[in-house]
């Protein structure tokens, strides 16, 4: 059974990888002061180094302060894939995109699944 959780934990995070893109434009309404959650896809840490603290001081090197990454931190992603989630506004993904380790920074969406009429029937 936990072979299977894990199969699918995977494949859910895969499936929300593809489905981020990076080209999609912020939302045209926001200003540069608005923050919104976006993922930061990073290398991993190095051995000595717990996935959360390097987290938090890569996101600490744009917002200034461990406190602030503290705060905006949303999530850390620790097991099949190396980043995290933070409310950043359009200034700081600018910023983070350049930080040493950083591979991407994708806005978070969320997406519905459509249902057809077969779907009724797997409940």
């Amino acid at each position: 059974m936990l072979r299977t959780a894990s199969s699918v934990s995977v494949l859910l995070l895969t499936f929300a990888i593809a489905m981020a893109d990076s080209s999609a434009p912020l939302n045209p309404a926001s200003s540069a002061s608005e923050s919104a959650v976006h993922i930061v896809y990073t290398e991993k840490p190095q051995q000595n180094e717990e996935p959360e603290a390097y987290h938090i001081r890569t996101l600490a090197s744009v917002l200034g302060s461990e406190e602030a990454a503290k705060d905006a931190l949303v999530y850390s992603y620790k097991t099949a894939a190396s980043g995290f989630s933070a409310k950043l506004t359009p200034q700081q993904v600018a910023e983070i995109s350049k930080q040493p380790g950083v591979l991407q920074v994708v806005a978070s969406r969320t997406l519905q699944l459509h249902s057809g009429p077969g779907i009724a029937k797997l409940h």
